[in-house]
């Protein structure tokens, strides 16, 4: 399975840039898009809807400001979204936080800190993992070397 990693905005990709190096440092595959839940709302919707299809297993989402995009992509798929507030106006990402996490039950998204993509890559990874024993050890290697 592979990883969509979307934005909402070309701007955005310096932050969301960590996300891919993770997955590639994993050998996970991913997928990098820019779509927004406001300028291209069909194309999310659709995109989302046939992720499952085109063998994604996780997606990540990073937007700013209103940062809807987690929000949409979670409402018209049922796999794992995981959201990523941008800092991206004058509240420092609050804005976007607060969007992100502000779920109603049943369309859930997981979300990381503000500009956080690589800690988003390691929970898609560790998702990931729970069906793929190579990746589960990757990522174990890895957290071992963290106590280092």
């Amino acid at each position: 399975m592979k990883v969509a990693i979307l934005m909402g905005s070309e701007k955005d990709s310096a932050i969301m840039q960590p996300a891919a190096e993770v997955l590639d440092e994993f050998g996970v595959d991913n997928e990098v898009h820019v779509m927004s839940a406001h300028r291209t709302p069909q194309r999310v919707a659709e995109f989302a809807a046939n992720a499952r299809d085109r063998g994604f297993g996780v997606i990540i989402c990073g937007a700013g400001k209103a940062a809807h995009l987690a929000g949409a992509v979670a409402a018209h798929s049922d796999l794992p979204v995981i959201g990523i507030p941008i800092a991206a106006g004058k509240l420092g990402g609050l804005d976007a936080l607060l969007a992100t996490v502000q779920m109603p039950t049943g369309i859930p998204v997981a979300t990381v800190a503000v500009d956080s993509a690589a800690n988003a890559a390691y929970l898609a990874a560790s998702i990931l993992s729970l069906g793929d024993t190579a990746l589960a050890e990757r990522l174990s290697t890895y957290r071992t070397g963290l106590q280092q």
